[in-house]
Order: C-alpha cells, then sequence, then structure tokens
C-alpha cells in the first residue's frame, strides 16, 4: 500500500506560510515572480542557487530576502581577488592556556550563506565551498565540523567577461542545483523601485514568516511528491538527448538528473500539488541544465543549447 503523498500531510497553517512567504519576497523584490519561485525550488530541494547576472539587477537584494523572510541565521562573504579559504570555513587557533588548537568557526557555519560575488575569488578559495556545499561540513586540521541543518548557499556572479572574474569550474558549477539570471525590470517595477523606500531598510524591517523546523518538514514534504514512470522516462529522455545533441561536447549526468526531478518536485510543492507534470520539468530544465553543459566552442551559449534540446524531446 502506497503512502499519503506528503503534500497532503503538510498543515494547512504550513502551507499558507509557505505561499506568505513567496509573496513577502516578491514586495522586496519586483516584477520577478518566477525567479523568486525557482529560489524558493532551490531551497525547498536542499540545493544551492547560482545567480549570474551584471551588477545592480537584484542579486544581493534577492538573497538578504530570502534570508529574512526565512528567518534563519545569515552570514555575508564579499569574494575578492585576496580572500582566503580560512576566511569562508574558519581556522584552528593555538589556545596557550588551554595548551590546545581551537577552533574558530567561519561565516560558513549559518543557515544561508550569500556567497557575493564568487567568481571575482581565485579558484582555490572557490573550492573551499565544495564539501561544505555539497557534504554540508567542513574539515580542519583533520576535524570534520557539521553546518548547520538547513544549510542554503546563495552566490552571485558577475558575467565572465567582466575585469577581474574567474570562471568557475565544472566541479564547482554542479554543486548549484540551479542557475538563474534576473534581467533589467519591467518598466512598472522600474517605476516602483525608483519611487519606492530603499529595499535595505525595507528588508530590515521584514519579518520572518518561515523558520529552520519549518524548511526542514517542506524539504520532507518535496521528497513524497509523486513523479510518475512516464515522467521518469521524460527526464531520462532529456538526459540523453543532451549526450547527442549537436554542439554538446558533455551532456547531462545521471546527478543533473537527479537535480532535476528534485527541483521539479519542489515546483510542484509550490504549486499546490502532490505529483510532478511535464511542464514542471520544462519550466525548470534551463535553471537546471544549462550551467551543467560544456558545448563545443563554436555552438552557442548554454541557455540556448538547453533550450534546443528540451524542444527535440517530446512529450509522451
Amino acid at each position: 500500500m502506497s503512502a499519503l503523498p506528503a503534500a497532503k500531510m503538510l498543515p494547512d497553517a504550513l502551507r499558507t506560510s509557505l505561499r506568505d512567504a513567496q509573496a513577502q519576497v516578491n514586495t522586496l523584490v519586483l516584477g520577478k515572480p518566477q525567479e523568486v519561485r525557482l529560489a524558493f525550488v532551490a531551497l525547498l530541494s536542499g540545493g544551492h542557487l547560482l545567480i549570474e547576472d551584471l551588477p545592480g539587477l537584484g542579486k544581493t537584494t534577492l538573497a538578504h530576502a530570502m534570508a529574512a523572510t526565512l528567518g534563519l541565521g545569515f552570514q555575508r562573504v564579499q569574494f575578492t581577488s585576496d580572500l582566503l579559504p580560512s576566511d569562508i570555513v574558519g581556522v584552528s587557533v593555538y589556545d596557550v592556556q588551554a595548551r590546545r588548537f581551537e577552533f574558530h568557526p567561519g561565516p560558513v557555519f549559518a543557515h544561508v550563506l550569500l556567497a557575493d560575488e564568487i567568481n571575482r575569488a581565485p579558484p582555490r578559495t572557490q573550492s573551499a565551498l565544495l564539501e561544505a556545499m555539497a557534504e554540508h561540513q567542513v574539515t580542519v586540521d583533520g576535524a570534520t565540523h557539521p553546518l548547520p541543518d538547513p544549510f542554503f548557499v546563495i552566490a552571485t556572479q558577475n558575467p565572465v567577461d567582466l575585469a577581474g572574474t574567474y570562471p568557475l569550474p565544472d566541479s564547482q558549477l554542479d554543486r548549484f542545483l540551479l542557475r538563474l539570471t534576473l534581467g533589467y525590470p519591467g518598466e512598472d517595477a522600474e517605476r516602483a523601485l525608483l519611487a519606492g523606500a530603499d529595499r535595505r531598510d525595507l528588508i530590515a524591517r521584514t519579518q520572518p514568516v518561515l523558520g529552520a523546523g519549518d524548511v526542514l518538514l517542506l524539504r520532507n514534504a518535496v521528497n513524497g511528491i509523486h513523479a510518475s514512470d512516464a515522467l521518469i522516462d521524460y527526464v531520462q529522455s532529456l538526459l540523453a538527448r543532451s549526450r547527442r545533441h549537436a554542439g554538446v561536447r558533455v551532456g547531462l549526468s545521471p546527478r543533473a538528473g537527479i537535480a532535476l526531478l528534485r527541483a521539479a518536485r519542489a515546483y510542484a510543492l509550490l504549486l499546490g500539488r502532490n505529483h510532478v507534470l511535464p511542464e514542471d520539468v520544462q519550466a525548470l530544465f534551463g535553471a537546471v541544465a544549462a550551467h551543467r553543459l560544456a558545448p563545443d566552442a563554436d555552438a552557442g551559449d548554454n541557455a540556448t543549447l538547453a533550450k534546443a534540446i528540451l524542444h527535440a524531446v517530446p512529450v509522451d
């Protein structure tokens, strides 16, 4: 006998709080409802979010708005060319009186970590986040230290053609469940931003709608969202197509397929359903797949390739 779908077991109050949380972030990040929904997908999937765009388009505002609305412990690290790994994970300092080394945790020990302009730091420093993002722990001087639960990284980066940037290696990119861009706001949203209060003041006055326990309950609910055999077949067809599509040097891995399914379950939960539809996969495919594709030199950008792969696979 199959278990009752997790979405049906969610308390009404929690479902309402989840809707309110999205609505509150949308009052702080104007005109970007789909991007806000994708940020919640990354959170509820237990993944991490990479936001790539030009400076001044609201990347940091979205991160601060998410943290304030979630009511979770928050830390921000400004990545620079001279940032060291120990500046992120922490360092062991010798205590003369105790005659032993004491570990001093770095800013990574937070529920929500904003890694701002992550591609302005050299690869050695970028890689300091690898273990934290993948294993939710850090190892310093042979000792392993668990991170808070939930642990959610929101990283921002400038386009790689800007001066002073270091492209993220494939291993680091793969740690991000979703990559999205915000783009310029629409005319009405921009007018509201220009005429309204400073976003920093609004965020400072923001009251949390969810908490750590709520996030963990919602993540458990995501695990119970049903994905049919036909839906899994569709995801597998997308993976297979990516590996033989013209212009793609390296296609999507099984881990990318697992990430796509996990994100689609969270997307369905946010829309109030207890099962995944092909439309959920289609809505997420570009954000999950594009940064994981390795295109040929003359094949165009990743987003265009991801869109072409999606269009090439019919829904049976």
